[in-house]
């Protein structure tokens, strides 16, 4: 039994001929599929063995998918949709079954339609044909899919475009879309369409958008796969926008400012704001020192301390840190080692009042045991972070010599706090380029163990501290 279809509504003749061929129960493989031959000659003159009558009853999804696969150019597409209906309404297969040859096919076939019409709704490409005087805008397209899928994409268009007349060929059919009604007839010799002004302005748009540093050749021949090209205006120029494509990128990033990465933003944006002062003053440098944020220290010691003494003035005497007695009275030196310091200036006949006296760092550095709370030694960051405190001093202060009193006053001094011991009675240069004469601290000589080292480094010790009262007699003598 031979069956015609049209070629123009294909499916529903098919669907119509199916559910009266399978409810008369002729098999499968006594009915040949045609499609455009003699449509009125339905069926041959010699007659179909037939089998059992078949109640129809088949899955929704069954039939919306058929109905697509069967715009698929396959020829056996109708006979194999035609034989999956028998078996699945005599239960003999279920719906879905990709172990069935089959009905594998037919849902890949499905797949190919479905991807098709995407692609034309995404690449068909107008031109503009509106004649002078017309009440609406016209237009024209040519497209050539892989399947003839015209009826099944062209209900998008009306959709999409329903305020314009337009056109769509293929090399199988044409759609018609003029004053709202939708028609589709065969392709009979299409004609060029006119050259369109708007596709130059197309394919410049198109360059301008095009991002060289984001191109994957792969990917975009997977979305717009080369067998469309020659339907896009645009393709053209992805030759050559590939290309130029690495030489436009290195030129992009070498114009583009060099940032963070977002995660540093967000790290700094929660760090507290480490900007100097710049309104400070000796009245003011107190305040400012209570408040500083630019180490850990000052957010567990008692207060900052600030030096003191005469402003300006010849001598400036300065120490490591704040010990607990310090930074529980608000003034340097006074603890253990600041009486250690008054015993030896006093011995050296240095007067502690003619010099200006402070700490390299302004804040208590300890660890708590109990009640206790013991001093640790500043690290190399802490100290840089109170070195600009240290020059506001010295630049009120405008020492001639300055007695650095250990190691840490000798590293925000002159750069390098190692070997004090060998360094001990020499004089340098500050990093400001004032002279530094280098000494123990106070509380090196408490901690000596042995007597007699105690002894000659409590003596050294004096000694330096004659030196800086020579040299103060001496820069107030007349």
């Amino acid at each position: 039994m031979r069956i015609c279809l049209p070629v123009l509504g294909s499916v529903a003749a098919w669907r119509q001929e199916a559910r009266r061929l399978a409810r008369a129960g002729i098999p499968s493989e006594a009915v040949l599929w045609q499609v455009g031959e003699d449509a009125a000659d339905l069926f041959a003159a010699e007659e179909a063995p037939r089998g059992p009558a078949t109640d129809l009853r088949l899955p929704r999804a069954a039939i919306a998918s058929m109905e697509t696969a069967l715009h698929h150019s396959d020829p056996e597409r109708f006979a194999r949709a035609y034989d999956l209906v028998l078996r699945l309404s005599q239960g003999r297969l279920r719906w879905g079954d990709r172990s069935d040859r089959a009905m594998a096919k037919l849902l890949a076939q499905e797949k190919a339609v479905r991807r098709d019409i995407h692609k034309m709704h995404a690449f068909v490409r107008f031109r503009e044909v509106t004649p002078e005087g017309a009440n609406r805008r016209a237009f024209a397209a040519w497209f050539e899919p892989e399947h003839p899928i015209t009826e099944a994409a062209v209900p998008f268009f009306a959709k999409r475009f329903g305020d314009m007349d337009w056109v769509i060929a293929t090399p199988l059919h044409t759609a018609r879309f003029v004053n709202g009604v939708l028609e589709v007839e065969e392709t009979r010799d299409p004609a060029p369409l006119p050259e369109d002004a708007g596709e130059e302005l197309w394919r410049t748009y198109y360059a301008h958008i095009f991002n060289p540093a984001r191109l994957m050749v792969s990917a975009m021949t997977s979305e717009m796969p080369r067998k469309y090209w020659k339907n896009l205006p645009e393709a053209r120029l992805i030759p050559e926008l590939i290309r130029t494509a690495p030489a436009r990128a290195e030129e992009m990033r070498a114009k583009l400012p060099t940032l963070p990465p977002p995660r540093v933003q967000a790290v700094q944006a929660r760090l507290p704001d480490h900007s100097l002062p710049q309104d400070v003053t000796p009245a003011s440098f107190k305040a400012h020192l209570d408040a500083c944020t630019r180490c850990p220290l000052g957010g567990c010691a008692t207060q900052g301390v600030a030096g003191e003494g005469p402003r300006p003035a010849a001598l400036m005497v300065v120490g490591e840190q704040p010990g607990d007695a310090e930074d529980l009275a608000g003034r340097p030196f006074v603890g253990p080692a600041g009486q250690m310091f008054d015993a030896c200036a006093a011995e050296a006949g240095l007067d502690r009042g003619r010099a200006y006296v402070t700490n390299a760092v302004k804040h208590f550095k300890f660890a708590p045991r109990g009640k206790r709370r013991l001093h640790q030694r500043p690290g190399a960051g802490e100290v840089m972070a109170c070195k600009w405190w240290l020059g506001l001093e010295r630049s009120w202060v405008q020492p001639r010599l300055t007695l650095a009193m250990g190691a840490t006053a000798a590293l925000a001094l002159t750069g390098s706090g190692e070997r004090l011991l060998q360094r001990r009675g020499t004089v340098e240069r500050a990093e400001d380029g004032g002279a530094v004469l280098l000494t123990l601290h106070p509380s090196y000589l408490l901690r000596l163990p042995d007597e007699a080292a105690a002894a000659r480094a409590r003596a050294e010790f004096t000694a330096d501290l004659a030196r800086a009262a020579d040299f103060l007699d001496q820069a107030h003598s007349p």
